[in-house]
C-alpha cells in the first residue's frame, strides 16, 4: 500500500515528497525486532527508551521509511517522516492499512477503575453464548475466535489492535469486546476506532502515579464517550450509581442506556436498567431488572452486590447490540467464573478461600463486603501494595482492610524498585487506625500460609491484589508466582484436597 494512502496528511510535519509518497509500505511496525523489508516503522516515545533509538535497526532491516515525533537525526540517512503524534499516527496509519475493519467489527469498549474484566467477560459470553465469532481484548487475555493469546497491556497498541480486528474479520467474525484503560484512551491506542457501544464501570482512586489527578484520570476516561478523531459511540452504557458517571459530557446523538441499583438516571435522557429483588449467597447471584424497557431476570455463577453492576453493564450492551433477552440469560448462565475475580481455591477445607485482583481501596472494600454478604463467620484478608506506583493510596487500602476484616496480613505485592518493608510501613499507616489484630510478613507466600492457618470453619480467606497474575515484580524482574497456586500448596501441605499429612 502506498505511503500517501497510509499516513493521513493532517498529521504530518511536512507533507511527504512525491517520491515516498508514491512508496509502497508491506507491512508496519513499532518495534524494531519486527520489522522486515518493506516495514513502515513508527518510533514514538515509550515510558523508558524512545523508539527513535532503534531507527537504524529497522531502517537496516528494510525499513521503507521511520515515522517519529523528533526532526530527523543528523546522522540517520535514510527516509525520515516527521508526524505531530506519534502514535496517533500509528492508529490512523493502521487502520488504512487494514481498510478500516473497526468500520465493520462491531466494537464494544469498557472503561473504569474495577468491573472492566468481568463486565468485558461478560459480554463476551453472552456473544459467543449466541452464536457470534468475537474478540475479547483485556486484562487477563486475548480470545481471537475461539483462540487465546498472550496479553501484553490490559489495552495493546492501535496495530496490535487493528490487526486484530482485521484478523477477525477475515475469520467471519462480527464482534470484539476490549478494555479501554486510561492509559490507552490518554496516550492514543485506541486513537480513531469507532466504537458501537462505550461502556462505564465506575471511577474510584487509581492510577494517580501517571494521572496525577481524579480529574485528569477522568478526563481520560471520558475520551472513550467524546473521542478526538471517530464519530462518537452509538450507545452509552454507564453506572447511575456512581458519581463520576454522572458527569459524563455524551454527544447528542448517543443513546444512553443507564444501569444501577440505587440512583435513579441523572436526566430523562436515555434508557434505564434498574436492579430489582437481588438475592447473594455462596453458589451465585439473581435478581430482576426493571426500568423503562422489558423487565427480566439473570442469574449468574458470579458472586456478590459488585457483579450486579458488572452483570448489569454486559446485558445493556448486549441488548444495545441488538441480541434478545434470552441470549442474554443465556449468556450470563454460561459464565461460571472469571479467573482472579473472587475465584474459589478448593481443596476441600471447611473455609473458603479466594484469590482477587483488587488493588486498590475501592476494590478491596468491594471484595471484603463480597464475603460478608455470605456470612462469613470471619473475614480475614491478604493484601500488599504496588511499588513504584501512587503511594499516597497504600494507607487507604490499609484502613479498608482493617476496618471491613478480622485479621489482616500485610505482605509484599509487587514491589519492584521499591523496598518491600517501606511500602507495607506505608499501608501500616492505615491498619493501625484500628483495632484490628493484624501481621506484617513480607514473604508472599509464608504471608499466605499465615493467613491460611488462621482460618477456622465458616471464615473466608482473601488473597487480594494478584488475581490472575502469575508472577511477582521485584528489584531484578519478574519471578513465577502465583497465589493461587500458593494457596493450593498451603492446603494440601494442612491435609486438605492432596491426602498429605496435616501440619
Amino acid at each position: 500500500m502506498k505511503l500517501s494512502s497510509i499516513l493521513e496528511p493532517e498529521l504530518l510535519t511536512f507533507p511527504l515528497p512525491a517520491a515516498l509518497a508514491e512508496a509502497d509500505a508491506t507491512g508496519l511496525a513499532y518495534d524494531s525486532r519486527r520489522v522486515e523489508p518493506g516495514y513502515l516503522f513508527f518510533a514514538f516515545p515509550g515510558a523508558k527508551v524512545n523508539g527513535a533509538q532503534f531507527a537504524a535497526a529497522a531502517a537496516a532491516k528494510g525499513a521503507v521509511a521511520i515515522v517519529s515525533e523528533s526532526a530527523q537525526p543528523g546522522e540517520f540517512a535514510g527516509n525520515w517522516i516527521q508526524v505531530r503524534h506519534g502514535r496517533r499516527a500509528l492508529a490512523t496509519a493502521a487502520k488504512n492499512f487494514f481498510s478500516r475493519p473497526d468500520e465493520r467489527i462491531r466494537l464494544t469498549g469498557i472503561t473504569g477503575t474495577n468491573g472492566k474484566t468481568t463486565s468485558t467477560t461478560a459480554l463476551d459470553s453472552i456473544l459467543r453464548s449466541a452464536g457470534k465469532t468475537t474478540a475479547l481484548i483485556g486484562t487477563i487475555e486475548y480470545h481471537l475466535a475461539g483462540r487465546a493469546l498472550p496479553a501484553v497491556n490490559t489495552t495493546p497498541e492501535s496495530l496490535d489492535l487493528f490487526r486484530m480486528f482485521h484478523d477477525l474479520e477475515q475469520l467471519g467474525g462480527t464482534h470484539a469486546t476490549l478494555e479501554a484503560s486510561s492509559h490507552a484512551l490518554h496516550l492514543g491506542r485506541i486513537y480513531a476506532m469507532q466504537f458501537e457501544v462505550a461502556g462505564f464501570t465506575n471511577l474510584t482512586r487509581d492510577h494517580l502515579d501517571y494521572h496525577h489527578n481524579m480529574e485528569s484520570y477522568f478526563s481520560a476516561k471520558q475520551l472513550l464517550f467524546r473521542p478526538q478523531s471517530a464519530p462518537p459511540p452509538r450507545f452509552a452504557v454507564v453506572n447511575a450509581d456512581d458519581s463520576w458517571a454522572r458527569q459524563i459530557d455524551f454527544a447528542p446523538e448517543t443513546e444512553v442506556i443507564w444501569y444501577g441499583i440505587e440512583q435513579q438516571p441523572p436526566t430523562a435522557r436515555g434508557r434505564w436498567m434498574q436492579a430489582t429483588n437481588i438475592h447473594l449467597s455462596f453458589n451465585g447471584l439473581r435478581f430482576d431488572v426493571a426500568g423503562n424497557g422489558s423487565p427480566f431476570s439473570i442469574e449468574s455463577s458470579l458472586v456478590g452486590r459488585i457483579n450486579v453492576y458488572n452483570v448489569l453493564l454486559a446485558a445493556g450492551a448486549a441488548l444495545s447490540l441488538g441480541l434478545s433477552i434470552g441470549e442474554v440469560q443465556s449468556g450470563v448462565r454460561g459464565l461460571t467464573r472469571v479467573p482472579g475475580r473472587f475465584e474459589r481455591v478448593e481443596e476441600g477445607q471447611p473455609f473458603m478461600v479466594v484469590v482477587d485482583y483488587a488493588h486498590t481501596d475501592d476494590a478491596l472494600r468491594n471484595v471484603i463486603q463480597v464475603a460478608r454478604g455470605m456470612n462469613a463467620k470471619r473475614v480475614i484478608t491478604l493484601f500488599g501494595c504496588g511499588g513504584d506506583r501512587d503511594r499516597a493510596k497504600r494507607p487507604l487500602m490499609g484502613m479498608a482492610a482493617a476496618e471491613l476484616s478480622d485479621y489482616v496480613v500485610l505482605t509484599s505485592d509487587n514491589p519492584r524498585s521499591e523496598d518491600p518493608l517501606a511500602i507495607m510501613n506505608d499501608a501500616m499507616v492505615g491498619i493501625q487506625r484500628f483495632n484490628t489484630p493484624y501481621v506484617a510478613e513480607p514473604d508472599r507466600e509464608r504471608a499466605i500460609r499465615r493467613a491460611i492457618e488462621e482460618a477456622q470453619p465458616g471464615d473466608v480467606v482473601i488473597l487480594a491484589g494478584k488475581g490472575h497474575e502469575t508472577y511477582q515484580v521485584l528489584r531484578d524482574g519478574p519471578i513465577p508466582f502465583d497465589d493461587r497456586d500458593a494457596a493450593r500448596r498451603v492446603l494440601r501441605s494442612r491435609g486438605f484436597g492432596g491426602g498429605a499429612k496435616r501440619v
